[in-house]
């Protein structure tokens, strides 16, 4: 998925789940000699929720920009990252697909020919 291929919707739940995966991350830490796990802050130092805040916005001029900060920043991402979002979402490439018809979202059940 290319940046440019977002519009505002899919935008929007992209950065929402991407938000979601970046939250999810956990780093260890040694407090007071006890190691603990925190949650990421990955979402927050990349601006996330000002741009969600933006693509979910009524004003149009506002969307706009959140699109815009979304395009520039997927491409920054790691591959890992990206491909994450993009099964949350549900986004696939049809180029990719291994069965015959890449116009069919399901894979035919083999025992049916049998």
């Amino acid at each position: 998925m290319k940046s440019k291929d977002f519009n505002q919707p899919v935008a929007l739940k992209a950065a929402q789940a991407l938000d979601k995966v970046l939250r999810a991350r956990r780093h260890k830490k040694v407090h007071l000699g006890e190691e603990i796990w925190v949650q990421g802050k990955l979402s927050d130092a990349l601006g996330l929720p000002k741009i969600i805040r933006q693509l979910s916005s009524k004003v149009a001029a506002r969307r706009e920009q959140g699109l815009l900060a979304f395009q520039e920043l997927w491409p920054t991402l790691s591959e890992q990252s990206r491909q994450r979002v993009q099964e949350a979402i549900g986004w696939y490439e049809a180029e990719q697909l291994d069965w015959d018809d890449k116009r069919s979202n399901r894979r035919i059940n083999l025992d049916d020919f049998e």
